[in-house]
């Protein structure tokens, strides 16, 4: 990056400054500023074990070093760049995501303090590096609800939230100044990764701070305290929220923070985050909050504090607006057992707890955990579409087989690299040997990539036509 594509408006610089003296942290800072951003990835474990990526990504060329915050993440290094990291098979798979490393903090922060929570509520969720890592730590339990303000970026929240094999997660598009007085006291844990001036990600885009200037940082403080607020409000006695930025000015992170603590002194305390991994003390404020700076850990800038909540607060007045009929029923034991059996036999499984819900010709799969919020609030998009009915049976939808398929189904076909490649621009595929059956799951190195039929002796591709790749792919 040259210096003249990068712009550090001066009253930033003074502030900067003022953080971090004359000395060499602040001229360590401007030089960080100018370097590339190191190229990091997060393991997507409801795919994969840790252990089972390094092995499958070692003859690769990569050099993946382990950032100390997060087990599941790596900074990473390629002999050959010459192939977006995006269109590799392990990526378009769902096996990994790509995520910057300190934007890992929140949800390692979240968990290390909040033991096998059941509800979690993501209140700034797009595009779903942080709802992905949250469904990875939850597992088979609970559910997320993945908010998102920016009617354009829910389709993307969407995407990636498929792509991972997220099953659990409920999608809403509010502003998240809703959810303190629509969801009192609902939730066992909150990550607000707040929208801020972004001074944090000016390696990744150097006009970041175009428009930057004191005033606008007071007037998204302002907006942030608001988020603060309802974020407390959604909170159960005793559960931990994370507040979380990438900025480095005090206004937008302990500004913020002291708020909320001098409104509730009573109800509310700060874990501290020093040893949440080895060298944390470094970035450590004296309240216990993490700030970290660029040039600590090669990484992008950020903020992040964990409150806990010792007790109830006056409960916000309720939202002003209407939730509407809810649109799906329930399918009764004997319709459930039939769809659960059928499913069963195209090769789909699912956890109990997965609840089937009817809606016109669509069934979907509803975590159980989410049915106490029908009627109190709108949604997006729940769970998982599990399939169409119509008049010889059931559709069986491309989300639900990458989410539910069982490479150990009788009637399997693994694809080589060449059939995936072509799998991925949207062909048909057509293969040297025998087939299993007339209808298959196809895999590629062990995830189901899709359900296919046999036309001939052809496989007729399924993969959905918006997301069909051009353009260089993983071979």
């Amino acid at each position: 990056m040259s210096d003249s594509s990068l712009f550090l408006p001066d009253d930033f610089l003074s502030q900067m400054q003022q953080l971090l003296g004359d000395g060499a942290s602040f001229e360590d800072f401007k030089t960080y500023c100018r370097l590339p951003l190191r190229r990091s990835l997060r393991v997507n474990t409801l795919k994969i074990s840790v252990d089972a990526f390094l092995s499958k990504v070692a003859g690769y060329g990569w050099q993946l070093t382990p950032i100390p915050w997060c087990e599941e993440g790596f900074w990473l290094t390629r002999d050959d760049e010459s192939l977006p990291l995006g269109s590799v098979a392990e990526h378009l798979s769902g096996l990994f995501y790509i995520q910057e490393a300190s934007s890992m903090l929140p949800v390692s922060a979240l968990f290390a303090h909040c033991e096998h929570p059941q509800s979690v509520i993501d209140m700034a969720a797009a595009p779903g590096s942080k709802t992905t890592q949250i469904a990875a730590r939850m597992g088979e339990e609970g559910m997320i609800l993945a908010n998102e303000y920016s009617a354009s970026r829910v389709k993307v929240l969407h995407a990636n939230i498929s792509r991972c094999g997220v099953t659990r997660a409920a999608i809403t598009h509010f502003d998240a100044a809703v959810f303190g007085p629509a969801l009192p006291e609902y939730f066992d844990a909150v990550l607000l990764d707040a929208p801020c001036s972004g001074e944090g990600v000016i390696r990744k885009d150097p006009k970041a701070l175009k428009n930057w200037s004191p005033q606008s940082c007071q007037q998204i403080a302002d907006t942030q305290q608001g988020l603060l607020e309802s974020a407390f409000q959604a909170l159960k006695p005793g559960g931990t929220l994370v507040y979380s930025t990438c900025t480095l000015n005090r206004l937008e992170n302990q500004q913020v923070i002291g708020s909320l603590l001098a409104r509730y002194p009573e109800a509310v305390e700060v874990i501290r985050l020093d040893t949440l991994f080895p060298g944390a003390e470094q970035v450590a404020t004296p309240e216990g909050f993490l700030h970290v700076f660029p040039q600590v850990f090669d990484s992008e800038g950020f903020f992040v504090a964990c409150l806990r909540k010792t007790g109830s607060v006056p409960k916000l007045p309720a939202p002003g607006y209407k939730v509407g009929k809810f649109p799906f029923t329930p399918l009764s034991r004997q319709q459930a057992e039939e769809v659960r059996q059928r499913a069963a036999g195209s090769g789909l499984h699912w956890p109990a707890d997965l609840e089937l819900w009817q809606r016109d010709k669509e069934i979907w799969l509803f975590p159980q955990a989410t049915v106490p919020l029908f009627g109190r609030i709108r949604f997006s998009r729940i769970g998982v579409r599990l399939a169409e009915t119509f008049a010889k049976g059931y559709r069986w939808q491309h989300e639900a087989v990458i989410a539910l398929g069982n490479p150990d189904h009788a009637q399997v076909y693994a694809f080589t690299d060449e059939e995936a490649e072509e799998w991925y621009r949207g062909r048909d595929i057509h293969p040297d040997g025998p087939l299993p059956g007339n209808e298959m799951l196809v895999m590629h190195h062990g995830q189901p990539l899709g359900l296919v039929k046999k036309v001939g002796n052809r496989i007729k591709n399924s993969y959905p036509r918006d997301l069909v790749r051009d353009g260089r792919l993983f071979r």
